[in-house]
């Protein structure tokens, strides 16, 4: 059954602007839905907050701050957010809707990926974190259900509702924020976290990729989270045989329980996450999981033929010289301990004869097959692993290689540090002649402008001139103005003149013109009251149901926003007529005492007065009333008793 057909804002026009078609997914803060904003006719997503959270300032609050740090960002990995308001008690975000799949979907029918795959989803998701960790912010809700896969094949990074600057300490006193799989032994334990639990988490989840399953299982998350306290993630190889140690080196290294061994940052992972792919060849990438093997063979003799690296003896892995964390001052070591190979073994009993016509045969044939080898390898070397290293290091390496540094070109990178090799041609790892000629790209750094002046400008023409300008038109909020015109630029965040990265979001405040106070037209007919508000530069809208008051039928009963309140010129007044007052039946309260006959009228919805005269100023019963027992009268009206 669709249960979007019980959803009440299905079918329904959101603020006036988005017309929500139909839910996407539900979580425990927020529901998303599919939608199309009627004013520039796009499909987008909108994030509405659960009405029971709406009065509960603090998630307010993390709401509006999603909205607010992912337009900072404007990233092209990052869901953009375009726009954020309110609807009575809806509380919602317009974002990029991104038609496709979640990497959850992925991992839950394909299980294990190819290692090339991996890297191809996790590179884009680092970009995207690596923006955020350098613009100050954490996301600190890394998981698959947060990676969506486009259907054109772009990856971007979703639900930045967890998100907190960099610098700030989250205490996580009787509740952990996060999914309890992917959380960092810090944010448990200490309940902070920084840029390296996001590191930690993109470890957890390449692990899930490599291998299709989580790394720590357990029958409560209580018990989860004592893995991640107390126990290693696992190497993928464990898991999945024949995975190259590279692959291992990058899962043991970001998912470290000492957050100082971890890259600082998604920057500095994704640099060793290119520096691995460049390692490995054609056939590591493409080597297939073993759910993919097994379906190519038919009997178990060939599944065997295929023979995994051992178990019980794990290879070290590499130090790299150049792998050096910055500051740290020390190599990376390996959580792998390499088992010395067994001695040879020595045959015994006298030598054979022919033993000499057999020593000069295999001297032959090595003299051979040194000529065969110098012919077919010994002319060829393999590109040297220079990516994220320095310009001046990269040359050194090259040369000690027997290659020549071919072209220098530069272009700006916002993830690769400045001066340091962004990309090889040809890439690393490739086969090249010895003494050929490799051209490096090296990185400028982030390309930086500066935000324009735009005070007085039109809307759309700032958001042009942002574009032009390498920036990107974020937030728009609306302010009144005295002295800027409606629908033009009051200011902007960043301020004009400061420098930015290219592709920066800038949020901009629009005037909504000179405010107009709101007049009171309650109990005026409705032609007056229109009249009225028009000439104050308002728009009128009258409700369809009308509602018992004291004005009389047809007068205005009530009206939204009321008279203590300021619109901007053309904004709307709704107005809700008059049925007339609630007719009520009067009861008889003749010879009964004072208090008892007050007490009946007020229940019945009157008001009350005594005539006591002079005989009535010590008296206690009711011998008159002003409207007789039994007549219908306005509820709210006036009845008088008289007292003798």
């Amino acid at each position: 059954m669709d249960t979007t057909l019980q959803d009440p804002l299905v079918g329904q026009l959101l603020d006036g602007r988005y017309r929500v078609d139909a839910r996407i997914a539900v979580g425990g803060m927020a529901t998303v839905y599919r939608a199309v904003d009627t004013r520039l006719d796009r499909v987008l997503a909108l994030k509405v907050m659960h009405p029971s959270l709406a009065a509960d300032a603090s998630f307010v609050e993390r709401f509006i701050r999603e909205a607010k740090s992912v337009a900072r960002l404007a990233h092209p990995n990052v869901v953009q957010v375009f726009d954020q308001g309110t609807d009575g008690s809806y509380v919602y975000l317009a974002m990029e809707y991104v038609a496709g799949c979640t990497l959850r979907d992925v991992l839950r029918e394909r299980g294990a990926l190819q290692p090339r795959a991996a890297l191809d989803i996790l590179e884009p998701v680092l970009a995207a974190l690596g923006a955020a960790h350098r613009a100050g912010f954490v996301h600190r809700d890394m998981k698959p259900e947060n990676v969506l896969i486009g259907d054109d094949g772009r990856v971007k990074v979703a639900d930045f509702g967890l998100v907190r600057s960099v610098d700030s300490v989250t205490s996580t006193t009787g509740a952990v924020l996060g999914t309890v799989s992917y959380l960092a032994p810090e944010q448990i334990e200490q309940g902070t976290t920084d840029a390296r639990a996001d590191v930690y988490a993109c470890g957890v989840v390449l692990h899930e990729m490599l291998t299709g399953g989580k790394p720590h299982e357990g029958d409560s998350p209580a018990i989860i989270l004592y893995k991640h306290l107390h126990e290693d993630v696992p190497p993928p190889s464990t898991a999945v045989p024949g995975l190259p140690y590279e692959l291992d080196e990058l899962v043991a290294s970001a998912t470290a329980r000492t957050p100082a061994v971890r890259p600082h940052d998604a920057v500095e992972l994704l640099a060793r996450v290119r520096r691995a792919r460049g390692a490995l060849g054609e056939e590591q990438l493409d080597a297939l999981p073993p759910q993919a093997r097994f379906t190519e063979h038919d009997n178990a003799e060939d599944r065997t033929s295929v023979i995994p690296r051992s178990l019980t003896v794990p290879r070290p892995l590499p130090v790299d010289e150049d792998a050096q964390a910055p500051g740290d001052g020390v190599h990376r070591t390996s959580r792998f301990a390499a088992e010395p190979p067994p001695p040879p073994r020595r045959r015994s009993g006298p030598p054979r004869r022919g033993l000499v016509a057999l020593l000069t045969a295999v001297l032959l044939v090595l003299g051979v097959g040194a000529g065969v080898w110098y012919i077919n390898s010994g002319q060829f070397t393999k590109v040297p692993a220079v990516l994220t290293q320095t310009q001046a290091r990269a040359e050194e390496r090259l040369e000690a290689a027997g290659l020549e540094v071919g072209g220098i070109e530069h272009e700006y990178s916002d993830t690769v540090e400045r001066g340091t090799v962004i990309s090889t041609d040809p890439e690393p790892g490739s086969r090249i002649r010895k003494n050929d000629a490799v051209s490096l790209v090296v990185s400028d750094g982030p390309e930086t402008v500066k935000v324009p002046y735009l005070k007085g400008t039109r809307l759309a023409q700032a958001k042009a001139q942002l574009k032009e300008d390498g920036l990107e038109p974020g937030l728009v909020t609306q302010a009144f103005s005295e002295d800027v015109a409606k629908g033009a630029v009051i200011s902007s965040d960043p301020e004009a003149g400061t420098e930015r990265r290219a592709g920066t979001a800038v949020s901009l405040v629009v005037s909504k013109g000179s405010p107009v106070d709101v007049p009171d037209v309650t109990g005026d007919d409705l032609a007056d009251a229109r009249a009225e508000l028009e000439e104050a530069g308002l728009k009128v809208k009258v409700a369809t149901e009308r509602i018992n008051s004291e004005y009389d039928k047809g007068s205005v009963a009530a009206q939204s926003p009321g008279a203590d309140r300021q619109l901007a010129e053309g904004d709307t007044v709704t107005l809700t007529l008059s049925k007339g007052p609630e007719m009520v039946e009067v009861p008889d309260v003749v010879g009964a005492s004072v208090d008892d006959a007050t007490k009946l009228l007020e229940e019945s919805g009157f008001e009350v007065e005594e005539d006591r005269g002079l005989l009535g100023l010590f008296g206690d019963t009711v011998k008159s009333q002003s409207v007789e027992a039994g007549e219908m009268a306005p509820k709210g009206s006036t009845v008088t008793i008289t007292i003798r």
